[in-house]
């Protein structure tokens, strides 16, 4: 297969509402989707940064520039491209794992479909429908948390991640088991303690958690290993999770029990698809993360969550949790669940017409071979 074009199509989505987490607070989302032609059809994918560099390094600006300057050069001139050559061609580029997953992804997607295969079918899916889960910001209060989880529970979601940080987090949890005792509830730190912390999120071992995810910094992998002997709730890694090796070394600390596969954050489907088969080897549960994804990504997400390693909900949630014109076809929540796409590809196409209305920029990179 060869690269033929490529598109950069950047477009703004008003969120249905502000999402805090401990390093902001988002009201929208800056979108880049990146679109592919080769000589076997052509492709979408999607750079899940975001707009500004708090969650890792990435940002959508440095995403365009290095697909540009550098990514879409090292695949036009790659002998035989395929989706799984575009790892190792796009090796010597350090980081900008976003942006190398949305070009694997478009090239993965022109290829499936040309071979008219689903990508759940290729990753090895075995699920038609996943459990899905609702991700809630920090809110103002107690009771607006209360009253908001309320609502998405009355909406058909069964189970709730809500976001902590110092000074918003046993009480809560507590407000929460009190009023639903029932509910599938964890917790996400976003790293946002210090190892002086442990005693403290000891504390949340009261309430009955699916797990607690990254409590603390990237690099800290000792105050993670403490807090997984100390506590009998599994304790999760996010943004430690850059690679495979990355969760070799997590796992080989006893820094956790759990790992969330992103695909914006490992750099693409095909090794979150690896990071999933060493763990499944082990007998370590997994679960896919969400980084507020249009339906490309949203896509992607939902096929790589059939895979059998995926034992607990994801974070993906039905299109009209997040926004209200999604750039696809909107996926539909019924009974916390979501159906994996079954057309070729991601099984998904883009609504142009979305697009324009929402004012999308779109460049045209160049292709020299």
């Amino acid at each position: 297969m060869s690269l033929e074009r490529v598109e950069l199509v950047r477009v703004y989505l008003p969120l249905v509402r502000p999402f805090r987490t401990s390093f902001g607070t988002q009201t929208g989302r800056d979108i880049l989707l990146v679109h592919v032609e080769t000589d076997a059809g052509e492709g979408w994918g999607e750079a899940a940064a975001h707009a500004e560099p708090y969650y890792n390094e990435e940002f959508v600006d440095a995403s365009m520039l290095v697909i540009e300057r550098f990514a879409v050069p090292a695949l036009a001139t790659t002998p035989e491209l395929t989706s799984g050559s575009v790892a190792r061609s796009l090796a010597r580029i350090k980081g900008y794992p976003a942006a190398k997953a949305a070009l694997e992804m478009a090239i993965l997607d022109a290829e499936l479909r040309a071979g008219k295969t689903r990508l759940a079918d290729h990753l090895g899916g075995v699920r038609s429908k996943i459990e899905v889960g609702v991700s809630v910001g920090i809110t103002e209060s107690v009771g607006a948390l209360v009253d908001l989880v309320a609502s998405y529970l009355g909406e058909g979601y069964g189970r709730v991640k809500i976001k902590i940080e110092p000074g918003f987090d046993v009480e809560p949890v507590a407000a929460l088991r009190r009023e639903f005792p029932e509910l599938a509830l964890q917790v996400d730190a976003n790293a946002a303690y210090t190892p002086e912390d442990l005693d403290h999120l000891g504390k949340l071992d009261a309430y009955d958690l699916l797990m607690i995810e990254q409590p603390f910094a990237v690099d800290d992998l000792p105050s993670h290993a403490a807090l997984t002997r100390q506590l009998r709730t599994p304790v999760c890694l996010d943004e430690s999770v850059v690679s495979l090796r990355s969760v070799e070394q997590a796992l080989a600390a006893g820094a956790c029990t759990v790992i969330n596969l992103k695909v914006g954050r490992l750099g693409g489907v095909l090794t979150c698809k690896a990071v999933h088969d060493l763990c499944l080897e082990r007998g370590v549960p997994v679960w896919c993360g969400g980084m507020l994804e249009s339906g490309v990504g949203r896509a992607a997400n939902i096929a790589l969550a059939s895979l059998p390693g995926f034992v607990y909900p994801a974070d993906i949630s039905a299109s009209d949790r997040y926004f209200h014109r999604d750039l696809t076809e909107p996926f539909v929540m019924a009974n916390s669940q979501l159906d994996v796409p079954t057309g070729p590809g991601l099984g998904v196409d883009i609504d142009e017409s979305s697009l324009k209305d929402l004012g999308a920029l779109r460049r045209d990179v160049t292709v020299h071979r």
